[in-house]
């Protein structure tokens, strides 16, 4: 018999996640990047393939390599605010937005 430890962050989301990576399941999320990020990126969305657990932080530099995350950047996944140690799982939509200034 064998015991494995889940260490779990975001709840369900990063247990299930773990289950994916321990199972050797292929994951996918599409990224969407808007207004100054996507002439930055030059593209508008990547669609990325991944098996070990990623955060949205991890999501950035994957999609861009040698590309630090801007400062004060904006993420969502499936359109809700979201964190950049916030975990993502198979399925999810994370967008990244520059940060919003008005007057």
């Amino acid at each position: 018999s064998f015991r494995i430890k889940i260490e779990l962050i975001n709840g369900h989301k990063t247990l299930l996640s773990n289950v994916f990576y321990i199972c050797g399941i292929i994951m996918s999320i599409k990224v969407r990047y808007f207004a100054s990020l996507k002439e930055k990126v030059g593209r508008s969305e990547d669609t990325l393939t991944y098996s070990n657990p990623m955060t949205v932080y991890d999501v950035w530099h994957y999609a861009n390599v040698g590309t630090e995350i801007p400062e004060n950047i904006l993420a969502a996944v499936n359109m809700d605010y979201a964190s950049l140690d916030f975990v993502i799982v198979d399925g999810d939509e994370v967008a990244f937005f520059p940060p919003v200034t008005g007057g």
